[in-house]
């Protein structure tokens, strides 16, 4: 059930596969243990029109959406080795968030 939903500035695909950047987050959600394999999905939207602050060129925001039932330190866990991966993978971003909501039933 888990949904990653990547938001990303166009020219952040110049210089990398969306695939790659997508699978980061896949492999990322698969081995937390937190999720069957087949459950999880991740999907990616680029923007051509944007604005950013003074001297910031790019941004990349994962939003995830997940089934109530995590604790606040496994959601935690999740989100810094997401984004721990994603700066390893993307280290000229201007921008790098990423929050975890709960769908509640």
């Amino acid at each position: 059930m888990p949904h990653f939903i990547i938001e990303c500035s166009d020219n952040i695909l110049e210089q990398n596969n969306a695939h790659e950047i997508m699978q980061v987050i896949y492999d990322q959600a698969e081995t937390s243990g937190l999720f069957a394999k087949n459950d999880i999905k991740v999907r990616l939207t680029h923007y051509k029109d944007y604005l950013l602050a003074d001297g910031k060129s790019s941004f990349l925001h994962v939003f995830g959406h997940i089934m109530e039932g995590r604790t606040e330190s496994q959601k935690a866990l999740l989100s810094k080795n997401i984004v721990q991966k994603l700066n390893e993978l993307l280290p000229e971003l201007s921008i790098l968030s990423m929050n975890i909501s709960e769908f509640h039933l």
